[in-house]
């Protein structure tokens, strides 16, 4: 033991940026509404009006994306994308809840913590994601 105190935890990052019409006909699919939403976030969007609800499952799919990249992982591999679930905290902000795969991904990286900011901007949505 050196008596020095443990190296402080790694910084992860993840990016990602997608066009809103990609998901288009994705989202149009039970299949895959059921395997990237969560049940909260499938309800909430089925309250908005189309192009928000465009938005917003874009923003969340966005949001995943880059979690996934903290996580060491991508899409389709072991970690379920609706087991990373974006509540919206106090004042608006997405709030990153990781659950069953997604906090065992989170586990096994060593993270224990992750934020996520989002940004909209014309066709374009991209979210950032850290974790430590």
């Amino acid at each position: 033991m050196t008596g020095r105190p443990p190296d402080p935890p790694a910084l992860r990052l993840g990016l990602d940026l997608l066009a809103l019409s990609e998901l288009d006909q994705l989202t149009e699919r039970a299949w895959f509404m059921n395997y990237v939403y969560a049940p909260q976030e499938r309800s909430q969007a089925g309250t908005m009006a189309a192009s928000r609800r465009r938005e917003y499952l874009a923003a969340r799919f966005a949001a995943k994306e880059a979690v996934l990249k903290v996580l060491g992982t991508g899409l389709f591999q072991g970690v379920l994308p609706r087991d990373i679930r974006l509540p919206r905290g106090t004042g608006g902000a997405p709030e990153v809840e990781l659950v069953a795969s997604a906090a065992a991904a989170a586990t096994r990286a060593g993270i224990r913590a992750i934020s996520v900011s989002i940004t909209h901007k014309d066709s374009l949505v991209a979210a950032v994601a850290a974790g430590w």
